[in-house]
């Protein structure tokens, strides 16, 4: 078991990349991905991110879909939402979408700290429905499975990837579950 690493991360990202005649960005690969979007009300999980992380959400985003889970990325889905014009209607598709999502994933990095809407995500995510983990991305060449988590972080159960591609919850005591036993409970 271990977290996710940013370089595993984007290697599953530039995969995608390559597979394009163009080298094309990673938040082009998302925003195209977009177009061929069958709408689907419910999710899985909805991703909580900063945008300034494209690359790696594109892997994680593939990798958690490989799985066969149904993921909502708020900038791939709702792309006329704008970041430079936040107001309540923006709030109020967030919330709508958060209500059609059975979990909260919040993929925390380096840049997570920079981010105005991720704490609020989660804010109200766990006040709503509790069932949110914490994803951190593991930035260092060694192979981690632990989280400390900073401050807040550090209250919530958070997700590792297991030897087989699968997915568990690690909680506060140490105890881990499967992924999908954690999001049917």
């Amino acid at each position: 078991m271990a977290l996710f690493n940013a370089k595993d991360l984007k290697r599953r990202a530039n995969n995608e990349l390559n597979k394009s005649i163009y080298s094309k960005s990673a938040s082009t690969i998302l925003n195209e991905s977009y177009q061929n979007f069958n709408y689907v009300e419910a999710y899985d999980i909805f991703l909580s991110h900063s945008y300034q992380d494209a690359e790696i959400i594109l892997g994680l985003k593939n990798t958690l879909e490989d799985l066969g889970y149904k993921v909502y990325v708020d900038w791939i889905i709702d792309r006329d939402l704008s970041r430079d014009n936040v107001n309540t209607s923006t709030a109020s598709r967030l919330r709508k979408r958060m209500r059609s999502c059975k979990c909260l994933i919040y993929a925390t990095s380096n840049n997570s700290n920079k981010s105005k809407w991720m704490p609020w995500e989660l804010g109200y995510f766990d006040g709503w429905k509790g069932k949110v983990s914490i994803l951190p991305i593991n930035e260092e060449s060694v192979n981690k499975e632990t989280f400390d988590g900073q401050e807040y972080l550090g209250l919530y159960s958070y997700v590792v990837k297991g030897y087989f591609d699968d997915l568990y919850i690690k909680d506060l005591n140490g105890k881990r579950k499967s992924f999908r036993e954690w999001l049917r409970e």
